[in-house]
């Protein structure tokens, strides 16, 4: 079995080898591609445009031709995988998707931590739409300052302060945190010890991810 990532941002390979390995997923299982052109260029303009969306679902679509699923590693250009047409040769999981449908399902405060300004859109959207079927209520946070320590290289100060934000968070009350973005999942390693664990897409969506091209199979 073969599982094609659509990442956009090159640390987030690691990231999903660590999902996958936790799984217990073979070796060599994951084949990654990352495109972070495609998130640069949809933070310039603020959004996703329709012309990255096209580019992305081509995208999606070449990647399904020689694998068995394709995950979508990106809340930014979600969206896009929409727009893949149903014939395409393997089906497209959206790890965003497969993380609301999990957070909603408990229902009660679900806060989603996010750090780029362009996920705030469609991660609300999606997460709202989940949340339908059983009451949850939604909160999708910004984490202040933290996608300027991503882009800047320094990995250490943006996971920091997302640990900050998810503390802060746990402390209002009864919640359940989700990480919007895959390149937050590496926070939960900085809170302390016996702190509840926030949810995050890599190891829900490789799963998701695993169970479809089972079943297709």
């Amino acid at each position: 079995m073969t599982i094609a990532c659509l990442h956009t941002a090159e640390s987030n390979i690691a990231v999903y080898e660590a999902a996958a390995k936790a799984l217990g997923l073979p070796d060599g299982m994951l084949r990654h591609r990352v495109r972070a052109d495609l998130l640069l260029a949809a933070e310039k303009v603020g959004h996703l445009t329709d012309e990255i969306s096209a580019e992305t679902a081509a995208l999606l679509w070449h990647l399904a031709e020689d694998a068995d699923a394709v995950v979508l590693n990106c809340s930014t250009l979600g969206p896009a995988a929409s727009l893949v047409p149903a014939r395409a040769g393997a089906p497209i999981i959206r790890a965003d998707a497969m993380l609301a449908e999990e957070a909603v399902k408990a229902g009660g405060k679900v806060i989603v931590l996010c750090t780029v300004e362009t996920t705030i859109s469609p991660t609300t959207a999606l997460f709202e739409a989940a949340a339908k079927a059983t009451g949850a209520e939604i909160e999708v946070r910004l984490v202040p300052g933290a996608w300027g320590h991503f882009r800047a290289g320094n990995l250490s100060a943006y996971l920091a302060s997302i640990a900050g934000a998810v503390c802060a968070a746990n402390s209002e009350g009864p919640v359940t945190i989700a990480f919007a973005q895959a390149s937050m999942t590496d926070a939960a390693h900085l809170l302390p010890k016996g702190h509840p664990q926030p949810m995050s897409g890599p190891a829900t969506a490789l799963a998701a991810a695993v169970a479809v091209a089972k079943a297709m199979g």
